[in-house]
């Protein structure tokens, strides 16, 4: 096992300089021009000044050495300097990116357990009314966008009731877990709506075909208990595709969140992300989409490791 998890490890080594790369030659072709956003429009009418920041900058160097250059002083630790702020890259993501974990992990433990459970019995208690319910609510979940859901709820729970804050991720005067932990109700609970339809359906689906399976019925013809065949024969087979589902939801968590972080005015990395590349501020949206391709990675490591772990015959076959 420790050889197939080396193994996994070392090959995300060139993928990720791969990805890179690409990322850093696909923003050479949008037509950025960075030095436009570094000076003010009375030097842009001057030529000479443009060019002679171009060159000190290094932007007339050739592709590949500004390519290695940025990925030399990313590998020490330098991710570099916001063009349209000037902030440091390192200190603006380390700022905001406990912001973005703390909403996506959030969401991602409250849509697991409420969108597996509710599955899992709607598979075994097939169209009875949780079934029903379960149904209609994927189907729903799925369907109706992420932002109208933000604003129903700020529309709803804020606004209306008064009950939760409508934006921000902490008041002006409060610093304690539970102002914290009530400014992260509205948004923790529309990303998790959108996120329980998908496992509801996929565990609904996935359970339903391991019961309907050859094994299942015999290990009930021996006379096991049917909470035993369902979570010791059932439950574990069941898992292997909802969790391809949940690795996979950690990337989008990290660059996904967006919407929710733009509706609800939360502090986090789909923030910075939007406004870099309304901006043309590159740099960042070279670093962030970098970060986003990483957790992909990882998310696809940890399926493989996950799945190996599950189905031997992985591991034995690799």
């Amino acid at each position: 096992m420790l050889k197939f998890i080396v193994k996994k490890l070392l090959q995300m080594i060139p993928m990720l300089l791969l990805i890179s790369f690409i990322v850093f030659v696909g923003l050479q072709f949008t037509g950025i021009d960075p030095i436009y956003y570094m000076i003010s429009p009375d030097m842009a009418a001057n030529t000479d000044n443009i060019e002679a920041l171009r060159e000190l900058y290094g932007f007339n160097d050739p592709l590949l050495v500004r390519y290695f250059r940025w990925l030399g002083d990313l590998l020490q630790g330098n991710f570099g300097y916001s063009i349209v702020s000037g902030s440091s890259i390192k200190t603006v993501i380390a700022q905001r990116l406990p912001a973005t974990l703390e909403l996506s992990a959030f969401a991602l433990v409250l849509s697991t357990i409420i969108g597996i459970t509710i599955g899992i019995i709607s598979a075994i208690k097939q169209n009875g009314i949780i079934d029903y319910i379960g149904r209609v609510f994927a189907v729903v979940g799925q369907a109706i966008p992420q932002f109208f859901f933000g604003i129903s709820m700020i529309l709803i729970f804020a606004i209306k009731l008064g009950w939760f804050p409508t934006a921000g991720r902490m008041s002006p005067e409060g610093v304690g877990f539970g102002d914290r932990l009530w400014h992260l109700v509205l948004p923790g609970v529309t990303l998790t709506l959108s996120m329980c339809a998908v496992l509801m359906r996929y565990a609904r689906n996935t359970m339903l075909g391991v019961l309907n399976s050859d094994y299942i019925k015999t290990a009930r013809s021996k006379g096991i208990p049917e909470w035993k065949v369902y979570l010791k024969h059932g439950f574990r087979n069941a898992m292997r595709p909802v969790l391809v589902i949940l690795c996979f939801r950690l990337p989008m968590l990290i660059g996904g969140s967006v919407v929710i972080e733009e509706v609800f005015a939360w502090p986090g990395i789909g923030t910075i992300l939007t406004q870099a590349v309304v901006s043309g501020d590159y740099p960042v949206i070279l670093v962030t989409t970098l970060m986003v391709a990483a957790a992909m990675l990882v998310a696809s490591f940890l399926v493989d490791v996950l799945t190996a772990l599950l189905d031997p015959r992985v591991r034995i076959g690799e």
